[in-house]
């Protein structure tokens, strides 16, 4: 049976609401490393000895000295044509517009987005394990790097590894009830809890687009989906929202 969409614009004021989910393939097209390799190790490293709980406090050396390596990597990259598009998106639609971002790089603030959702918490953001304070961060954490606010040596990087709970679920589960669109861009859509977004949103009566390089495994469940460079579909994408 033919799912019925919402019809669209939804909301008083003529404007669609927009759910926005990226992943790394819209920082990839930056050039900044993901970090994982085809056999599945990050730098040559396994997932668990650098991005659970339990690695932290059997090795702090080692996963602090790998998120220093990636924080230090994004001096080397900028923002490209997707960030910017979808900078000038929000521009357009305002608080009707939520971008979620999978990355945990800071590209799309960047490219002129101010409103960003980080699923998966921050590189440029320190956690304090001690006292739960944030705090902007650039540089390198270390091991011994004392909190701004408490002074206790138990900072870590504000990231959500494996194992712990995605940051901002209560903001987010909401609005995919009441979007008319979803787009999922430069994500493999197989790592839970997003990769029930676009169910979730579709479920409610959205349209849903995907934008990836190649076909995804979940793919089928788009009503839209498209191929190619981020940097081409995602600013072609947006003038047709724009548009509407």
């Amino acid at each position: 049976m033919a799912r019925t969409h919402r019809e669209i614009p939804h909301n008083v004021a003529g404007v669609p609401q927009v759910v926005v989910l990226t992943g790394a393939g819209i920082s990839a097209a930056s050039g900044l490393p993901t970090f994982r390799d085809s056999d599945g190790l990050w730098e040559g490293h396994r997932q668990e000895d650098v991005a659970s709980p339990a690695a932290y406090v059997r090795d702090p050396a080692l996963v602090q000295r790998f998120y220093d390596m990636r924080r230090a990597a994004l001096a080397s990259v900028e923002p490209n044509a997707a960030h910017v598009a979808l900078a000038r998106l929000e521009r357009a639609l305002g608080d009707d517009l939520l971008l979620v971002t999978q990355n945990i790089d800071d590209l799309h603030e960047r490219g002129g987005s101010t409103r960003v959702l980080h699923l998966h918490g921050e590189l440029r953001s320190a956690l304090c394990t001690e006292c739960a304070s944030r705090h902007p961060w650039r540089g390198g954490l270390g091991t011994w790097t004392p909190c701004p606010s408490c002074g206790a040596h138990a900072l870590r990087p504000d990231v959500v590894w494996f194992g712990e709970i995605p940051y901002r679920m209560d903001e987010i589960w909401p609005r995919l009830q009441t979007a008319d669109v979803f787009c999922a861009i430069g994500t493999s859509g197989v790592v839970y809890p997003a990769a029930g977004f676009g169910q979730q949103a579709a479920s409610s009566g959205a349209r849903t687009v995907e934008l990836n390089l190649a076909w995804s495994e979940v793919a089928p469940w788009f009503d839209d989906v498209r191929t190619g460079p981020a940097t081409e579909l995602v600013p072609a994408w947006v003038d047709e929202v724009l548009a509407q």
